[in-house]
């Protein structure tokens, strides 16, 4: 079986704001919106896939019912970026919420973290060289 596509959907009644933080801060296009659904893609990096996202909002008329709306617990969207520290600053001047510094993780990723709209948590990540011997505790034994 080949997969066409993977997106994560969040249900929000802040259809339109999380609509705008994903386009203002992160380039994504909307690449169909209605009343209560819209899909958008990111554009990919030096010939990467890109990224796709849907919004949709508590009161779609689609069927079967759900999901509910997203309570803001249980779910990170990770995006991962060449350059964490340049968009860091961009959407730090934006006035996107940042609820956790750029910071170099020992685990070899150098990362900040917003929150979108709908209280999605975004973590932003750049992946760079694990301080020596960060991984070896943690490494399955076969």
């Amino acid at each position: 079986m080949k997969i066409r596509d993977l997106y994560p959907l969040i249900t929000t009644p802040v259809l339109v704001e999380a609509r705008d933080f994903y386009v203002t801060h992160f380039d994504f296009q909307v690449t169909f919106e209605a009343t209560w659904f819209v899909y958008l893609t990111g554009s990919g990096e030096d010939g990467t896939r890109g990224a796709t996202l849907a919004l949709m909002h508590p009161d779609h008329p689609s069927n079967p019912p759900g999901p509910e709306a997203f309570g803001g617990l249980g779910m990170i969207l990770t995006v991962e970026t060449s350059d964490a520290a340049s968009l860091f600053e961009r959407l730090q001047r934006g006035g996107a919420p940042i609820v956790y510094p750029l910071t170099e993780e020992g685990w070899g990723q150098r990362r900040f973290m917003t929150r979108d709209p709908a209280g999605v948590l975004v973590d932003v990540v750049e992946q760079i060289e694990p301080a020596a011997g960060f991984w070896d505790q943690y490494m399955v034994k076969e």
